[in-house]
């Protein structure tokens, strides 16, 4: 008899230990829901090229309510504009004769010049679409649910004591979204609203006090449908609305319409495109079975987390993050062109991407099961390279310098910052080599990759001048951690271990300098030999510890020394100037030291900038109200702390006991 029990326990246990994870249970367990009108709680829906953001009505009802939470955007990759450049403002205006950007500006126009490439071109917000209600007080019993497994969000409200269900959805591959109405009574007039931009540093890009100065033309309606056309200086583009059922669309003034329903149910679509060509019908119908389908496969083919079995009671909120991460990520910056920091949801940086934020964003792609994702952004690149090419040969180096804060055009942005940062340079070597190793094949690419190692060498080269005992250095710089200067920083130590790891990668292998070391602990670099006493030097991010993180071992450094650094950091950093990525960053390097217990606490760490919101959306400060770089990392991190990195044969390397993590489809990183 306790042979037979025996028997079937160890059948059991042997089922459970192979038995798959329930992913739709996974998903739905950690959809995002919200009860009321909250400016920090709207959800998003989009393909990752285009987004749009409601609130929770399902619709973009109150913009203004929202402007100072988290947005409603209306965003794309492919809408921008630009003020017109009346006093004929010059890029090399703004940077000195190596295209360095000019920090002190004594001359008016040159700053003048500055500040206006600085915001020039700006991401459009393409227009609200919103129930013509007035004052959010007026919804009663709101109830949302964004159902992630089929991309669907589902809002319940009542209005005037009439009850109203609504359905949002965007299309997968065109920049469409669909809606469907049911009401107790008849369906809400929706209207139509097209700001101007105000190419604001981060806000939501809706300029309503601009009406003069841009239009919306009907260019074709008929009793389904109606073409307008935005017109904002030099910039156009088309809105294709179309509707099932009987409603009237009328002009409410320059750039403000209704349109208004006939019956008790609706549905209708809303498309946005760069030209008036006719185009194919896609019935709301369509629009919803394409999100479905869509979405199902993303969840069934890419990489899944269960938490479920973990029995440390913050499980179930990280295994929240990452759900809702692997979507946000997912619709936000999965489009032809890197992601702005606050993706299509509202502008940050005016709307510009920076590259050294890439990594952050889309290195998860290709460790969770999605490496089409992150090949779609990389094409960008190719376009870059004249530019690039340019800004090496001007500052007298060979091969191509990838600029820091840019655009689609590729122009880089004057910044005091962006000019002297380098940490962006190797990310195209490291992101096609985690492509690679998800079997994508990446030989289109071995000419960037030459030319971005080729100024690489030639940049440790020159900053090694005089120096005889074969070694490398880096100076010049401003590293990541950006509280350290350019003109004092030698040898920060990230950058020391990106240089010799992607080298070698790209196959050119160098020797880079050993990592500086003070009393036992890494300096945040050679020259800072205050990193532990000066306030500057333990704020912002503590990027010596992506040295064994994001890095793998390089040999350039001691691991006793490295765990000795974090466990000072950990206790004495200056975490309230910290970014959401940090943390991440944090528990890559104690897994990577078998410190299994700080690795998890550092992802939970209670800290304003580790916050996330009902959405899933790493909060920072009320500039920034989301950052998708933490969303990233976490991400990043967590691959990492399951599939391990390259010669790890332990299983959940970065957990601890009582962290028991069922997952599928990770890679491990290098």
């Amino acid at each position: 008899m306790k042979q037979t029990i025996f028997t079937f326990l160890l059948l059991v246990l042997c089922l459970s230990a192979n038995a798959k994870i329930d992913r739709q249970a996974v998903i739905n367990r950690n959809n995002p829901k919200v009860n009321s009108i909250d400016s920090l709680s709207s959800l998003t829906v989009g393909n990752g090229g285009f987004a749009f953001t409601a609130d929770a009505t399902g619709l973009q009802t109150f913009p203004e309510v929202y402007s100072n939470g988290v947005p409603l955007g209306t965003m794309s990759d492919w809408g921008w504009h630009s003020f017109p450049n009346t006093q004929n403002y010059r890029a090399e205006e703004a940077f000195d004769q190596k295209m360095y950007s000019i920090e002190k500006f004594q001359d008016e126009r040159r700053k003048a010049a500055a500040n206006y490439l600085r915001a020039n071109p700006h991401r459009l917000h393409l227009g609200t679409i919103g129930f013509d209600i007035h004052s959010p007080e007026a919804i009663m019993d709101a109830r949302q649910e964004l159902q992630l497994w089929k991309g669907l969000l589902q809002s319940d409200f009542s209005w005037k004591g009439k009850n109203y269900q609504v359905e949002t959805a965007c299309d997968p591959i065109r920049d469409l979204v669909a809606v469907r109405i049911q009401g107790s009574g008849k369906v809400i007039p929706i209207l139509f609203r097209f700001p101007y931009p105000t190419a604001g540093h981060s806000d939501d890009a809706c300029n309503w006090d601009a009406n003069d100065k841009h239009s919306t033309e009907i260019v074709k309606a008929d009793h389904q449908q109606v073409l307008l056309k935005r017109t904002l200086d030099a910039t156009t583009y088309y809105v294709d609305i179309r509707w099932e059922g009987k409603a009237a669309f009328k002009a409410l003034n320059r750039n403000g319409f209704r349109l208004t329903p006939q019956d008790k149910q609706f549905a209708f679509t809303c498309e946005y495109r760069t030209a008036a060509g006719s185009v194919a019908n896609k019935d709301a119908e369509s629009v919803f079975n394409a999100s479905a389908d869509y979405w199902t496969n993303f969840w069934q083919t890419g990489g899944i987390v269960d938490f479920s079995r973990c029995s440390d009671s913050r499980a179930k909120e990280l295994e929240r993050r990452i759900i809702l991460s692997q979507y946000l990520l997912a619709v936000n910056c999965a489009g032809n062109t890197p992601p702005q920091e606050t993706g299509l949801t509202y502008n940050s940086w005016f709307g510009k991407y920076h590259l050294e934020m890439i990594w952050w964003h889309q290195a998860q792609f290709a460790l969770w099961g999605h490496p089409e994702l992150l090949e779609r952004s990389l094409d960008w690149y190719f376009r870059a390279e004249p530019m690039a090419r340019k800004i090496a040969q001007r500052q007298g180096y060979k091969g191509i310098r990838w600029m820091k804060m840019t655009d689609p055009s590729s122009e880089e942005a004057p910044s005091k910052v962006g000019s002297y940062l380098i940490w962006q340079q190797p990310h195209l070597i490291y992101l096609t080599e985690l492509l690679r190793r998800a079997g994508t094949n990446v030989s289109r690419f071995s000419t960037l990759i030459e030319e971005t190692a080729e100024f690489m060498l030639d940049y440790a080269r020159q900053s090694s001048a005089g120096k005889s005992d074969g070694t490398y250095a880096l100076s010049g710089c401003i590293p990541a951690q950006e509280t350290l200067s350019a003109s004092s920083t030698v040898n920060p130590p990230f950058e020391l271990a990106y240089w010799q790891w992607a080298m070698k990668v790209a196959g050119h292998p160098i020797q880079m300098d050993t990592l500086a070391y003070k009393d036992g602990l890494y300096l945040a670099a050679a020259d800072a030999t205050d990193t532990y006493t000066n306030i500057k030097y333990i704020s912002d991010h503590p990027a010596v510890l992506g040295a064994y993180g994001i890095i793998p071992d390089t040999g350039l450094f001691n691991k006793k020394l490295m765990q000795k650094t974090l466990d000072w950091i950990w206790d004495g950093w200056n975490w309230d100037k910290t970014w959401g990525w940090d943390y991440p960053m944090v528990a890559m390097c104690a897994a990577r030291l078998g410190d299994k217990q700080k690795a998890v606490d550092a992802l939970l760490m209670p800290k304003r900038t580790n916050t996330y919101l009902v959405s899933g959306h790493n909060y920072q400060d009320q500039r920034l109200r989301l950052y998708l770089p933490g969303n990233g990392g976490l991400l990043t991190a967590v691959a990492l702390m399951c599939a391990g990195w390259d010669g790890c044969k332990e299983k959940n390397p970065g957990f601890p006991a009582g962290w028991d993590v069922e997952w599928e489809g990770l890679k491990a990183m290098p």
